[in-house]
């Protein structure tokens, strides 16, 4: 969940009254949010880089909100302000205009031909006439990098430019060139640099180095001009100096290109409405035309209001509440979302705004009637089917036993890194058979795991510290694909034990795997019980690695680690593992 920073004493402010942290914190959960953290800019600093860099820091007091994902409108204190004040029935959910210009035609952006071979979308607006403070304009800036974080995937499905229309002159012209034949002055830099230049300037900058492998092996760089050739922006990595936004600005042009135009109007939509209330006319958003290459023209913002009907029954059933439909309908307008009823029976018609792009379903619609009535208001009932759940004997006979033999257990993520389970192992990643996420929020989630070790390597990484020897353990599922599934994969319960001290104690693992069979009633013997026998495998050392056979097939290994393998998980001393499959034993 995204977590959004705002001073306490602003918030409230805009709030029109202030609240005890309790009740903030009260107020927060009614409507869907959560207070994660109440700090300061100093106590921030403090902890990450020392007292002696916070010297100086801000005592103002931050409430950090977790924000549910995929509500956007959140995401800055106007967006947040605005929930609040109509969930709390003190305002009443603003319409969203977009006009158009008072004189002359609307800013154009052409498109041209060439962006299709890098970033073919791209979508803009005008915000005139509006009144920036310094509060006002840091909220502008953070909404950005807080979308650009979140639906715009770092960047990489859409990139937001705003501009100083004053400074400026349309047409504006997208295009695509090679980066040799780019040059501006990018925003607060002293003198121009090639494209070429950039990307190496770039490269040590802790933040925009992020970016570069977005266009970075393109063989032409997305780069938008004004009609007099000014560059404004080289997305999606840096604004031109020339037409940045500052305190006095009053007219805003606002650009998104994207690879996703769906998400491109999203994001659009967002920043137009959430600043919009500053403008002379409060929530009102100048169009502009984009033109195609093929010649059709489009006006952006869209602001696209929409209309669904559900039923009162649909509502109460699902939550499982009894009210009116008339009740129903109050509960959600104050979730923003303006509803009434039709009379043609419990039917409920409910206008969807440009700000909620979140609701997709008369699922979504019924979850903020759930919010609205408030889920400790829920009556408890009593599940009309009864089922009884049990652990599989099995695992819980093995955790249990093998807790007894003093090693810890350490459930971990089902999801991992592709690094986890291939360089770091020594492996490739085509060799393992996992299964691939897509579009993955972080990079620590990219697969489905296909064995247990990194997880336990990487805990006890985190826990060097700790006495040794350190003996941790897991039994949970890996996920492996399988032709012969419907869905193409399947799980597979995995026993996998870890021992880290000064000497590598594979007798002490080995010792672990002999109990274990005990446990899973398996003789020690070949055919119908068990054995291990000499393996090779790049995650052991050589030499010191088994394969462990149960019923003549082959269940797992264990052995000493790799000192490779050891030195990529950031451990500093041996290492022994022990990994099989318990599937064919419960």
């Amino acid at each position: 969940m995204p977590t959004v920073g705002v001073k306490r004493d602003l918030l409230f402010k805009a709030l029109g009254r202030t609240y005890t942290d309790e009740e903030f914190d009260e107020l927060c959960f009614e409507f869907g949010l959560e207070l994660d953290e109440i700090t300061s800019e100093k106590e921030i600093i403090s902890k990450e880089q020392g007292d002696s860099k916070a010297s100086g820091a801000s005592d103002v007091v931050l409430y950090k909100i977790d924000v549910p994902a995929n509500r956007y409108d959140l995401l800055c204190l106007e967006g947040l302000v605005r929930g609040l004040q109509v969930f709390k029935n003190k305002l009443e959910a603003p319409r969203y205009r977009r006009v158009s210009p008072v004189s002359g035609e609307p800013q154009k952006l052409i498109i041209t031909k060439e962006t299709a071979a890098v970033r073919p979308h791209a979508v803009a607006a005008v915000l005139r006439n509006i009144t920036f403070t310094q509060e006002r304009y840091d909220s502008f800036i953070e909404l950005q990098d807080k979308l650009h974080q979140t639906v715009c995937r770092k960047r990489s499905l859409v990139a937001i430019g705003t501009h100083d229309l004053d400074t400026i002159s349309g047409p504006f012209m997208y295009t695509a060139k090679p980066p040799g034949d780019i040059s501006f002055k990018p925003l607060n830099q002293t003198k121009e640099y090639t494209a070429i230049q950039l990307m190496s300037l770039y490269k040590t900058d802790s933040q925009l180095k992020h970016f570069l492998h977005i266009i970075e092996d393109k063989p032409v760089y997305p780069v938008i001009y004004d009609s007099n050739g000014i560059v404004l922006s080289m997305p999606p990595i840096i604004n031109g100096d020339h037409s940045k936004i500052s305190l006095k600005t009053k007219n805003v042009f606002i650009e998104c290109t994207a690879t996703d135009l769906t998400k491109a109007k999203i994001v659009l939509d967002m920043m137009v409405t959430m600043f919009s209330e500053y403008c002379s006319q409060p929530f009102t958003v100048e169009e502009a035309e984009v033109v195609y290459p093929d010649g059709k023209t489009c006006k952006y913002p869209e602001l696209a209001y929409r209309k669904e009907k559900l039923s009162s029954e649909f509502v109460n059933k699902k939550v499982g509440i009894n009210e009116s439909t008339e009740k129903i309908a109050q509960l959600l307008t104050k979730m923003c979302l303006r509803s009434e009823v039709t009379g043609v029976g419990d039917e409920i018609e409910v206008e969807i705004p440009p700000t909620r792009s979140d609701v997709i379903h008369a699922c979504d619609i019924m979850e903020d009637a759930a919010m609205a009535f408030g889920f400790n208001n829920i009556p408890y009932t009593t599940p009309r089917t009864y089922t009884i759940a049990t652990q599989v004997p099995g695992c819980f006979i093995l955790r249990a036993c093998v807790c007894v033999c003093s090693v810890n257990m350490s459930p971990l993520f089902l999801q991992c890194s592709k690094e986890d389970i291939a360089d770091k192992l020594g492996k490739k990643i085509s060799e393992t058979r996992a299964i691939h996420i897509a579009n993955p929020k972080t990079a620590e989630f990219q697969v489905a795991r296909t064995t247990l070790l990194p997880g336990l390597l990487k805990t006890i990484a985190a826990n060097r510290k700790m006495p040794l020897p350190l003996k941790l353990f897991e039994i949970s599922d890996v996920v492996l694909k399988d032709d012969t599934k419907d869905v193409g994969a399947r799980n597979s319960r995995r026993f996998c034990a870890v021992y880290y001290n000064k000497s590598p104690g594979f007798e002490v693992i080995h010792g672990l795997l002999d109990r274990t069979m005990q446990l899973l009633d398996v003789k020690s013997a070949r055919g119908d019980g068990y054995h291990i026998q000499a393996a090779d495998d790049s995650t052991f050392f050589p030499g010191r690695c088994a394969e462990i056979f149960a019923r003549g097939k082959s269940v797992g290994r264990l052995g000493v680690l790799h000192p490779d393998v050891i030195d990529r998980f950031e451990l500093t001393m041996p290492c022994s593992a022990l990994e099989i499959d318990i599937e064919p034993f419960l």
